[in-house]
């Protein structure tokens, strides 16, 4: 397991990335993994409730879904987070079948608790939570027939989640692309760059092989400041 405490927006993060073990199933590597980060975040006291973000690798689709499922029931309640899963092979270093990354936010002040934000109609992800003037989106993602049509789709329904949030593009700290194996990054920067004026001070693009359903060829996830 790998874990960082940084400071970032004048607050202390904590991240922690761990890969499950490989002999066990799907659901049990992702529950022994928020185990060893309940235990990590508790020594710096904090819990759970405190996760912002994650985001779930799993090696292949039923790895995927039954890590998620496990995340859903692990993460209820005040511990519910941002967040997003992939399917990637080559993001184990291990015979693994499930990884997890999960930031945690130390708040400023105590006292200070998380505002959750759902869909209409509620789905699995959260549509976006705030914690301490920070808003931290869930990744989103569309089922169109190219990436054109998927970034027309997804990038107004990020300003409307950050407008009603009370942020904007502008205010974004922190943008991360993932991107199918299958696709151009220069076509997803230009078309990008074309809609979103705002210079953001952190972007990141990872290449995947798969999403929570087919026919996604993007996922964004965004961080901004209120």
């Amino acid at each position: 397991m790998r874990k960082k405490i940084f400071q970032w927006l004048g607050r202390e993060f904590v991240a922690l990335s761990c890969e499950g073990k490989a002999e066990a199933t799907a659901t049990q590597e992702a529950r022994e993994i928020f185990r060893f980060f309940d235990q990590e975040l508790r020594g710096i006291g904090l819990s759970l409730e405190n996760t912002v973000r994650t985001r779930l690798w799993g090696r292949d689709r039923e790895s995927r879904n039954l890590g998620s499922d496990e995340r859903v029931k692990i993460l209820s309640g005040k511990a519910r987070s941002a967040s997003s899963s992939y399917i990637s092979p080559s993001h184990f270093d291990s015979n693994a079948r499930v990884a997890l990354d999960l930031l945690a936010m130390k708040p400023s002040r105590p006292g200070l608790e998380k505002t959750l934000k759902e869909y209409e109609p509620p789905i699995v992800p959260l549509r976006y939570l705030i914690y301490d003037s920070v808003v931290f989106l869930s990744g989103v993602t569309a089922v169109l027939p190219a990436l054109p049509d998927q970034l027309a789709d997804i990038l107004p329904r990020i300003a409307a989640s950050l407008t009603d949030a009370g942020t904007s593009w502008d205010k974004a700290v922190k943008v991360s692309f993932f991107l199918h194996r299958s696709q151009k990054l220069e076509i997803l920067k230009e078309l990008f760059q074309k809609t979103v004026k705002a210079n953001i001070p952190r972007t990141e693009y990872v290449f995947v092989d798969g999403y929570s359903a087919e026919g996604k060829l993007v996922e964004i996830e965004v961080t901004a400041a209120i």
